[in-house]
């Protein structure tokens, strides 16, 4: 069988070595250390954000920025249901109730009109669906007065910047924080800025298919030094300064280790590379298929956004397109090409489903006729034309 081409693999970029044998030339492999600073310093640099602690993963910063805004049991925290677990399960950690809000269907992320509706609904009493016109509201009615959430979790789905604008002006309007998920979406911009950095937090994933990798990591990124301070001592076992182990608050082992933040390094090195191999990946995807009825991509909705396009996403609309989303992932799958179904929503998810939702079915649809293709920027010329091989024998073009 042909050698397997995954959906995105890592993609060395040849610097790594150098800084993760500096940490084994100088003994310096346990966490912490001159790389993990000088990961955070270059970090900063690539995303604008004033101050960076690198991290264990990506759920590891979700989680470190709901504790410092306060997140608790009983509390409500607004997340994006169309999106990976990992955004909405830091909420449950803390005991707190997630409130999913849909996507809107230009960039597919959250829906800057259903949050206001959600939050007004949560302050009135409780999660409603009265009033709300052409949606509906699934879930459980809380009793008792009604309370803001405590904070907005916002991703920025494929690489594809959320409508911040939008939803900042809704959050401020209300005085609620807003962490941003930009684990996909590392290199991506809103308005000129790098996404992560339009709000009170910015979370960044380097697990082993994302457009840079540590293979396994994270960050949490803010321009609030202190928070960034805190988030530290928190991810380091939240130990006391004194010559004993002395603990006054709950901490956790959540720091990234020197070894792996010289991968990082050395991948951040080419990050800009391969956001422009990416974006170029998708335009061959769109060139190929652009004459295709009833096939549409995920897109910018106007020049305000710039995705790193980290995985090229297509709707089928199979009353149209003469197939559709899984008979074209199992031809796929039958010439060893990975391929994956868009983000079954959280409030379908069995675990999320006693949660209250602020739903309009977008992204049902695009769960149900949406599939992620091979995006690698390490898929070569002869794995481009297996793919479109496959494409053209499906699509009959």
């Amino acid at each position: 069988m042909a050698k397997k081409i995954y959906l995105c693999s890592p993609h060395m970029g040849g610097g790594e070595m150098k800084y993760v044998k500096e940490a084994f030339d100088s003994n310096w492999v346990a966490p912490l250390g001159p790389n993990v600073d000088a990961f955070e310093r270059e970090l900063c640099v690539a995303t604008g954000a004033k101050h960076v602690a690198a991290l264990s993963s990506g759920t590891a910063a979700i989680h470190l920025s709901l504790i410092m805004l306060g997140v608790g049991p009983d509390d409500y925290v607004i997340g994006t249901s169309f999106t990976f677990s990992a955004t909405v399960n830091p909420i449950a950690y803390l005991g707190a109730t997630p409130v999913l809000i849909d996507s809107e269907s230009d960039t597919w992320n959250m829906d800057p009109g259903l949050l206001e509706e959600a939050i007004q609904s949560l302050r009135s009493q409780h999660p409603s669906g009265t009033g709300i016109s052409a949606r509906s509201v699934v879930g459980p009615q809380s009793e008792g007065p009604g309370r803001l959430p405590k904070a907005i979790i916002v991703a920025h789905l494929y690489g594809m910047p959320a409508r911040m604008k939008e939803i900042m002006a809704v959050a401020d309007k209300y005085g609620i924080p807003v962490v941003e998920d930009a684990a996909e979406a590392l290199g991506s911009e809103y308005m000129g800025r790098r996404v992560g950095c339009n709000s009170k937090f910015g979370i960044l994933s380097f697990n082993g298919n994302k457009i840079i990798t540590t293979s396994g990591g994270g960050a949490l990124i803010s321009d609030d030094e202190a928070l960034i301070a805190r988030a530290r001592f928190l991810a380091t076992q939240a130990r006391d300064p004194a010559p004993h182990y002395q603990h006054s608050v709950i901490g956790y082992n959540y720091r990234m280790s020197n070894v792996v933040a010289g991968v990082g390094r050395g991948q951040l090195e080419v990050l800009d590379l391969r956001v422009r191999q990416h974006r170029e990946l998708n335009q061959w995807y769109r060139e190929l298929l652009k004459d295709v009825p009833g096939v549409t991509f995920q897109s910018e909705p106007s020049p305000d956004f710039y995705s790193n396009f980290w995985l090229t996403c297509i709707v089928i609309d199979p009353a149209v397109a003469g197939t559709d989303r899984e008979k074209l992932r199992l031809a796929f799958e039958a010439a060893n090409i990975e391929s994956r179904p868009l983000w079954k929503p959280m409030h379908l998810q069995p675990v999320f489903a006693g949660c209250p939702a602020y739903v309009n079915g977008t992204s049902e649809k695009l769960f149900e006729n949406g599939l992620c293709l091979p995006s690698g920027s390490n898929i070569d010329d002869e794995g481009r034309e297996r793919i479109a091989e496959v494409l053209k024998r499906e699509f009959g073009i």
